[in-house]
């Protein structure tokens, strides 16, 4: 009995626990240091307050609007002047019309409020069209 080797035993308590999951936690803490890294400036600074919208259908069609928009030199800067480099009629019409394709196409596969917010978008953005050309 004196002989015998003793085998070491293998005690299991809760300190091995705690002290492998600090250390899951700092890995995983490294990693997210080096992702965020490696995106762009622009993507680093979106936080809480400046998440993106949820991707449905109405963002699509208030996306292709705002852009309508835009080279129609319709929106502002946050100084409150417009910025008329961005004008291209050429590519506000075809703003204005991938919305019509999208209309066409999903014709019967709306709901009414989805129906309703595309034609009234149709039509404001066709007035507005209007009015910058006439101008």
């Amino acid at each position: 009995m004196g002989n015998e080797e003793e085998k070491p035993k293998i005690i299991a308590d809760d300190d091995w626990k705690v002290q492998a999951k600090k250390e899951k936690e700092k890995l995983g803490e490294k990693e997210q240091q080096k992702n965020q890294a490696a995106q762009p400036d622009n993507a680093q600074r979106v936080g809480p307050m400046e998440q993106l919208p949820p991707a449905n259908f109405m963002v699509l069609i208030n996306s292709l609007a705002l852009q309508a928009l835009l080279y129609m030199g319709r929106l502002s800067d946050k100084l409150g002047e417009k910025d008329q480099s961005m004008v291209n009629m050429d590519l506000a019409k075809h703003h204005i019309d991938l919305i019509q394709v999208l209309e066409d196409k999903t014709k019967g596969n709306l709901t009414d409020d989805e129906n309703k917010a595309m034609a009234m978008t149709l039509h404001e953005l066709r007035m507005q069209y209007v009015q910058t050309i006439s101008q």
